[in-house]
């Protein structure tokens, strides 16, 4: 086909990207999906995630550093339809998800580290738009991500890509 893959756009921008380390699992419908990066830093709380999920997406794509835990889930069923249902194209999550079974029928992109079935408190902590810092990649609020089951890329501006 004449779309880009995550490894096309290595051969051809390799000195303008970052690759994040292979740590992620795909959770989401959408095996492949870009977007400009909002990011959310969050410790086993998901207050944040609740609240941008619900703002238009115009389709962006969430980053999540949850600083790896694997104790809670970041994002549900709940959160994930409330996403695709407002424009967001995607998730990538530094930590856990859940609704496992569920998340494979939302029209969203989602990579994270595993499953946990607990969910997380609601203390209102987090931060956002803030740059983020995980998985060998540095990345700030309005750069480019492209991910496929190849892997997760990080760009500074939008490539010039059929994607």
């Amino acid at each position: 086909s004449m779309t880009h893959s995550v490894p096309d756009i290595c051969d051809q921008f390799i000195d303008e990207i970052v690759v994040f380390d292979p740590v992620f699992r795909d959770f989401g419908a959408l095996r492949k999906f870009c977007g400009e990066i909002v990011t959310i830093r969050c410790f086993e709380d998901n207050s944040l995630v609740g609240e941008t999920v619900r703002t238009p997406g115009q389709g962006r794509v969430i980053v999540v550093d949850g600083g790896g835990s694997l104790r809670r889930a970041l994002l549900g069923d709940l959160l994930a339809a409330a996403a695709a249902e407002n424009g967001w194209r995607g998730l990538v999550i530094n930590g856990a998800v859940r609704d496992v079974e569920i998340l494979e029928t939302i029209d969203l992109g989602v990579k994270a580290l595993g499953a946990c079935p607990v969910k997380t408190d609601k203390r209102g902590e987090g931060q956002l738009d803030t740059p983020l810092r995980f998985a060998g990649a540095q990345l700030e609020p309005g750069q480019y991500l492209y991910a496929d089951r190849n892997g997760v890329v990080i760009a500074r501006r939008k490539l010039d890509v059929d994607f």
